[in-house]
């Protein structure tokens, strides 16, 4: 079972840019960030394979970027133009049906 520790979240004022990590403790083929808003369901924002391939959510196209980095097996948001409505806890997932989660770290956007 694979281990997965998200960090980087925090507090950011609309417009501002905050990146998320997610340290993985083996290879794995799939990737992905999840987000959950309080009262919200979870809804998947990104996704990227080891072969680089991406799939984005619609709310976060052209203002978020998902990377990750094999030798070290982390993976990467790199959130731009945050909006209120970005708040939220990330989770890093392993994917498929018994993928893994994170602990989740915590994205505030406000003024």
């Amino acid at each position: 079972q694979v281990q997965l520790l998200e960090s980087g979240g925090g507090l950011v004022q609309p417009g501002g840019s905050l990146r998320l990590s997610c340290s993985a403790s083996i290879m794995v083929f799939e990737l992905n960030w999840y987000r959950q808003a309080p009262g919200k369901q979870r809804e998947m924002v990104a996704s990227i394979t080891s072969y680089g391939d991406t799939v984005y959510a619609d709310f976060v196209r052209g203002r978020f970027t998902i990377s990750r980095d094999n030798p070290s097996n982390t993976m990467y948001l790199q959130m731009n133009s945050l909006k209120p409505e970005d708040t939220a806890v990330y989770y890093c997932n392993s994917g498929g049906p018994t993928g893994s989660w994170g602990q989740g770290t915590q994205v505030t956007v406000s003024s």
